[in-house]
């Protein structure tokens, strides 16, 4: 198999990986990660799996030091990306990607650098692996309001199911007043 040609976002070093599927009369076959197609990026050494029922919004979440490499087993979500990074070349950028499809699997991974927030909106059930740099750290996990205007993120629901962590993240201008230290 070859190296996936890495698609970039409107986000600085935020690339979409597609993951090409190698079908016959049983099913289909896709890899969905090698650490070689991230290139210049430390080794991915935890993995994660997340389940989010249809309706439910998860973010908008940022790490110091963490980049996710994230891909959709089963369902379909709206995935968002904030640039939050000072002196990045797309600095208050977002991005919106759909991703996932329950009827055929993975179809494109989603690197995020440390730095970017992000978070989805589960338009069905979704099952979700992703991949992180570091291993868990509370202390490097920060959030912005899903719904600030100022983010602008197109969510299809006005409505979605948060958690009270996520309900209760500050707007942009609060985190930007005291900007974190990104580092890579």
């Amino acid at each position: 198999m070859t190296d996936p040609e890495l698609v970039p976002t409107t986000v600085f070093g935020a690339f979409l990986v597609p993951l090409p599927r190698f079908p016959d009369d049983r099913g289909w076959f896709s890899e969905s990660f090698r650490q070689e197609w991230l290139p210049g990026a430390r080794p991915m050494i935890q993995g994660n799996l997340s389940f989010s029922r249809a309706g439910v919004l998860r973010g908008l979440h940022f790490h110091l030091r963490q980049a996710d490499y994230w891909w959709v087993c089963r369902g379909r979500m709206l995935a968002a990306l904030f640039d939050l990074r000072a002196g990045s070349p797309t600095e208050g950028q977002r991005y919106e990607a759909r991703l996932g499809d329950s009827e055929l699997g993975p179809a494109h991974g989603l690197y995020v650098p440390p730095g970017v927030a992000h978070g989805f909106f589960a338009e069905t059930d979704v099952l979700m692996q992703y991949m992180v740099d570091r291993v868990y750290d509370g202390d490097d996990e920060f959030g912005v309001a899903w719904d600030d205007p100022a983010v602008g993120i197109s969510w299809p629901s006005s409505g979605p199911v948060l958690s009270d962590r996520d309900r209760g993240n500050p707007p942009l201008a609060e985190v930007l007043r005291n900007p974190p230290a990104f580092t890579e």
